[in-house]
């Protein structure tokens, strides 16, 4: 039996919990940096909002060129010794695992700006190198729409499980520590370090890569000059050619709107509480906690809806519950609620029945992108799609809290001052409803052009089947019309018959003879 006709490896349960657990730092980091780091450095280590938001923005220019590589070479690195030896995507997870403490320098308090701008970007860049192949596990362990749903649905689950942490580990550390120590965040960073190593060691032991069959046969690299700067452009045209498939550009947008609105929220969230509720830390905490508890149940339903009917109509549900949240809490202000009405967790249940499945669904769905892209390309390029979606997601992420930096700033906002002028509030509510619902509505309106779905997911394995089996017209005119759908291209330009592969060979053929010439 040759090595492609090896049967698939049967995905068990210790499986799902390593490669779900692992969101522990995905979305663990993520929660922890968008609900408190604004405030760590704003209040406790006496940087304006402006230089909080700097340090953002290099961040994700450096990351612009960090995570697509990391992508990019993770799809070829199989051909190296270190590859054959610990797996194209996994060596990677290995190597990172003893850099994740830099997570913990971020939080130390007591620094200037620049050594909050270093280790910010060093951790964002260990993060990168972990999570961009991570992303790619799913689609490398299993095939069919099902096991791909269980394993998005494992993934989020532990993330909700480390974003009900991030909520409340902060109120037991500042019961600990008492209300006005930095150090509550340094050992929250150091915890969360820990557990990232932990989780990153088992997903290394408890995943693994498959050989793919040939789709397109791989381009003959002819030999001719080819410097490391047209290298790079050719990479980079390959790697955003990514966007160049229709049910990658849909899903993105969902993505962004589901998850940019969360970002606004969490960042101006805790200013909120204490400045327009007139609450405290501690408090934001236990309502952050609160709210990912809930998000955690939302999981759940959302995976059994997801399972049962399209994506797009389980995500137009949520929004429609987080937009709900969101505004009752800028309504309840407007009536002059303060932290210690009861009225104010009725608006934190809605946002976190909406949060849990928007956090679901876009990863549910991103596991067939790779699906979709073989169907017109002829190749598996996971990594690719990882890359882009890492830098896509770090990006915006870092674009909504300095944003909120920005525009808190230019409303008045001054940091370390206990009271805040009425300008100031109304910014810090207005980023709360305004640009939480804008960011919604933006995804909801994409999603109604999305139409991937357990049905049309069968029809396009099947299809690809049917391509690689060495047909050139579809098995069915509902099948083809399906496909043409999900991958925007005509069924005729299919399966490497389309610009798509011209610039994936003349990527290919540059990286290779730049390499040669080194």
């Amino acid at each position: 039996m040759t090595r492609a006709s090896k049967p698939a490896r049967k995905v068990r349960l210790p499986n799902f919990l390593a490669y779900g657990s692992n969101d522990v730092l995905g979305a663990g980091s993520m929660a922890v940096i968008s609900g408190w780091v604004l405030i760590f450095y704003t209040q406790f280590c006496g940087l304006s909002a402006g230089e909080a938001a700097t340090i953002f923005a290099v961040a994700r220019v450096l990351d612009a060129f960090a995570s697509p590589m990391i992508g990019y070479i993770s799809d070829n690195f199989g051909g190296t010794w270190l590859g054959r030896r610990f797996g194209r995507r996994r060596f990677f997870i290995l190597a990172a695992i003893p850099l994740l403490p830099s997570f913990g320098l971020m939080w130390l308090p007591g620094q200037d700006f620049w050594f909050y701008l270093v280790t910010y970007v060093l951790f964002e860049l260990v993060y990168a190198m972990e999570i961009i192949p991570f992303e790619t596990l799913a689609a490398e362990m299993a095939s069919d729409y099902g096991t791909k749903a269980r394993f998005a649905g494992w993934r989020i689950l532990f993330g909700q499980a480390s974003a009900i942490l991030a909520g409340f580990l902060p109120l037991w550390l500042i019961n600990a520590l008492g209300r006005d120590s930095a150090d509550t965040f340094f050992y929250m960073g150091l915890i969360f370090a820990g557990l990232f190593m932990v989780t990153a060691g088992m997903l290394y032991l408890f995943s693994w890569e498959r050989h793919m069959p040939g789709g397109v046969p791989a381009p003959v690299r002819a030999r001719g000059a080819a410097g490391p700067l047209e290298a790079l452009k050719a990479l980079y045209r390959n790697l955003f050619s990514t966007m160049r498939i229709r049910a990658f550009r849909l899903h993105l947008g969902m993505y962004l709107g589901g998850y940019i609105s969360q970002d606004v929220f969490n960042a101006a969230f805790t200013f909120f509480v204490i400045f327009a509720l007139a609450g405290s830390t501690a408090f934001a905490s236990e309502l952050l906690g609160t709210m990912y508890i809930v998000q955690f149940v939302a999981v759940i339903l959302a995976i059994n809806l997801a399972l049962r009917t399209a994506p797009s109509h389980a995500y137009q549900i949520a929004a429609a519950s987080f937009a709900a949240g969101a505004l009752t809490l800028v309504g309840l202000w407007a009536l002059g609620l303060e932290a210690g009405s009861q009225a104010i967790w009725a608006p934190i249940v809605l946002a976190g029945l909406g949060r849990g499945a928007l956090n679901y669904i876009p990863w549910a769905t991103y596991n067939y992108m790779a699906d979709v892209d073989e169907i017109v390309t002829g190749t598996r390029r996971e990594g690719s799609f990882a890359g882009v979606m890492t830098f896509v997601r770090k990006a915006t992420q870092a674009v909504a809290v300095a944003g909120v930096g920005f525009i808190m700033q230019a409303g008045g906002f001054v940091s370390g001052a206990e009271v805040q002028s009425h300008g100031a509030i109304l910014t810090i509510t207005l980023l709360l409803g305004v640009g939480t619902v804008g960011m919604l509505v933006f995804g909801v309106l994409v999603s109604l052009r999305f139409r991937l779905s357990p049905a049309t997911h069968a029809t396009l394995m099947a299809e690809i089947e049917h391509l690689r089996a060495g047909a050139r017209t579809p098995s069915s005119a509902e099948a083809g019309a399906v496909v043409e759908d999900l991958s925007g291209w005509r069924y005729e330009q299919l399966w490497g018959r389309n610009p798509i592969v011209v610039r994936e060979t003349q990527a290919a053929a540059s990286v290779s003879l730049a390499r040669s010439e080194r």
